[in-house]
């Protein structure tokens, strides 16, 4: 055996998988650290894949007030027993994912939502856009495809990059959270308010609305 028990611990700790499966990936890695966390999260995502036939009925309806009220946010978030919603861990999942839509202001949960109008006027513009730059129109297509990404990444929440560590997406965080609760978690919907919005904003300058007034009595 290429590792110690402090080595399992380490790997434990750091990926939130059980002691036995990490001495197990490590044993199957040789004792190479790095191999063994491409290997647990092979497996996990596997696992993962696995869980997503079974039903999230429980869960949790998380409110978040941002910015001393002036931006107010409420998600639902499912799992499949009502043991994990009590959980701290799973609480604190919900309420991270709460704080994030407050933060980047997601449209729409998955790419599945958004509406095909509003994804074929974006095609649409980002054609005009390459073209205008004088790109070829044989690789026009590809490029949009490129850009749509970015589109995903900008209106739906899972394709987000998490506010609290941008190296992971929302998708990433549901994923391994999955792993270390053990039931499968999904978003199912969510509600975000900011204050005003939608609302038309005066733009009077105060000063002429104080003359104004000032005029209207002489």
């Amino acid at each position: 055996m290429n590792f110690t028990a402090q080595d399992v611990a380490k790997l434990r700790a750091q990926t939130g998988v059980g002691m036995m499966e990490c001495k197990k990936a490590l044993t199957d890695a040789n004792g190479d650290f790095e191999k063994a966390i491409v290997l647990l999260r092979e497996r996990g995502l596997k696992a993962v894949d696995k869980k997503q036939g079974r039903i999230a009925s429980e869960g949790l309806v998380q409110s978040y007030i941002h910015m001393g009220g002036k931006i107010g946010v409420l998600v639902e978030v499912n799992c499949e027993t009502d043991f994990v919603a009590k959980s701290d861990a799973f609480q604190n999942l919900v309420k991270d994912i709460a704080m994030h839509i407050a933060a980047a202001n997601p449209k729409y949960v998955a790419e599945a939502e958004v509406d095909p109008a509003e994804l074929e006027s974006e095609k649409e513009i980002l054609r005009v856009q390459a073209l205008n730059e004088g790109k070829p129109a044989a690789i026009v297509d590809k490029m949009i495809e490129g850009r749509i990404k970015k589109f995903y990444e900008d209106v739906c929440l899972l394709n987000q990059h998490f506010v609290k560590n941008p190296d992971m997406t929302i998708k990433d965080l549901l994923t391994e959270a999955t792993l270390k609760i053990g039931e499968k978690i999904s978003i199912r919907r969510f509600v975000r308010y900011e204050l005003g919005e939608g609302l038309e904003k005066r733009n009077d300058n105060l000063a002429e609305e104080v003359a104004k007034q000032m005029a209207n009595k002489q």
